[in-house]
């Protein structure tokens, strides 16, 4: 059964969350500036290589953060516009809450939020996994570049970005190249015309990993060599 959380209870269970993430983490919030302890936790499961994905949607990266998540070798993040919704959840629990990513958020705000188990209300659960994923598909993934501080004569800090160049998939429809994203493998335009049906095995056209020509499908979208080569170090919906 769903359970109510005030301020109090959101923290912890956010904590928990993270904590209890053995195969998946899925953290989604607008404002994404963390705090110290739960970069402690998010740097733990990252050093065991769980599967992180971070949403976010309402402001451009401060340096300090930018550096953290490129430090950081299994958090994916994206940017969703329009995103409003705050969730977090792993493979066996999720949380919908007021309380954005934001440490001043979880210190000063009066928040409230809904606990949910899957072991206890899956259908609920798949319901809340459903859309998570569906926000993940729509979103853009950032490639991180690290920051540096210069020191400038007049003792000012000035921030630069490393170049890095980012790895290219493939629409699975026009062959277009996009960032390389299994569980979003359409360019925005071919998946707004996927999206009016959401047929996970309509037949599509080229791989999403090499861009050959290839009969592929939302739910399989690399030809079989490339599933194969990379399906312990990708995301695949299946």
């Amino acid at each position: 059964m769903a359970k109510f959380l005030d301020t109090t209870g959101i923290s912890y269970h956010l904590e928990q969350t993270i904590k209890n993430a053995n195969e998946r983490l899925v953290l989604i919030s607008p404002y994404l500036k963390i705090n110290d302890r739960i970069k402690e936790l998010l740097e733990d499961k990252d050093s065991l290589k769980i599967d992180i994905r971070v949403i976010y949607g309402k402001n451009e990266l401060q340096p300090e953060e930018n550096n953290w998540l490129k430090s950081m070798k299994s958090i994916r993040t994206s940017f969703c516009k329009n995103l409003h919704a705050k969730c977090y959840m792993n493979e066996k629990e999720s949380l919908i809450t007021s309380m954005n990513l934001y440490e001043f958020s979880q210190a000063n705000n009066n928040e409230m939020g809904i606990y949910v188990s899957k072991d206890t209300d899956q259908q609920l659960y798949t319901d809340i996994d459903t859309e998570a994923k569906r926000l993940i598909r729509i979103s853009e993934e950032i490639i991180v570049s690290v920051e540096k501080v210069v020191q400038t004569d007049n003792g000012q800090k000035k921030y630069y970005k490393e170049p890095k160049v980012q790895h290219k998939g493939y629409c699975i429809r026009c062959s277009k190249p996009i960032a390389l994203n299994p569980v979003a493998p359409f360019c925005k335009d071919c998946f707004s015309i996927w999206a009016q049906y959401e047929k996970e095995e309509f037949p599509e056209k080229f791989c999403h990993i090499c861009g050959k020509e290839e009969r592929t499908s939302m739910i399989k979208p690399a030809c079989p060599s490339c599933f194969k080569a990379n399906k312990n170090k990708l995301e695949f919906s299946i």
